[in-house]
């Protein structure tokens, strides 16, 4: 069964198309208007082997909180859309990526329940035109519009730039492993019989 997914969400702030393929070879095109949040979402897709495709049309003449926080609602709810009914996943996958000094961890649970534990600090405001306060929201964004618990943290790190990759590549690690079949299972698992 294919598990890809195509959406298009458009407001009065921001268009965005977006097709993922879970079981991908990591391919993408990815044009956000931001590209330093071009860059993170590369690294996320290669990693995670996803094939992704991402255009955004935002109002960044504003800022780039629309385009990133609206571009995570939509990654979500594509996630939680090809994974379907999750039957026969493995739902949990987890994640410690080192990037020279930096090391990150991610955890993540797709059991229908959002939540986000974030705990990374970053000491420049920007990294090209993307405030780094927005890869919080962004996360906030993927794992309620997924419905997916998500813990992310930086253990160790100075450089900024490799924090916020470090974060988004070992997200796509660790979602690549929750989202692998478990040949042993022929069901959501879950003692609740459905997530």
């Amino acid at each position: 069964m294919e598990r890809e997914v195509t959406l298009r969400r458009t407001t009065k702030e921001t268009d965005i198309s977006l097709s993922l393929k879970l079981d991908g070879t990591g391919k993408n095109e990815i044009d956000t208007g931001i590209g330093f949040f071009d860059h993170m979402l590369d690294g996320f897709a290669r990693h995670g082997l996803f094939d992704l495709s991402v255009t955004v049309k935002g109002d960044l003449l504003v800022d780039c909180h629309h385009t990133v926080e609206d571009t995570g609602i939509v990654l979500g709810q594509a996630i939680l859309q090809a994974v379907g009914d999750k039957t026969g996943i493995k739902r949990y996958g987890h994640f410690i990526l080192p990037m020279d000094e930096t090391l990150a961890l991610c955890a993540i649970d797709l059991s229908g329940r959002p939540y986000l534990k974030y705990d990374a600090e970053f000491t420049a405001e920007r990294l090209g035109t993307m405030d780094t306060e927005m890869l919080r929201e962004f996360f906030y964004a993927v794992a309620y519009g997924g419905m997916m618990n998500l813990h992310l943290r930086i253990m160790e790190g100075e450089n900024n730039h490799h924090k916020a990759e470090a974060l988004f590549k070992s997200f796509g690690k660790a979602l690549d492993m929750a989202t692998q079949e478990e040949p042993r299972i022929k069901e959501a698992w879950t003692t609740k019989g459905t997530l």
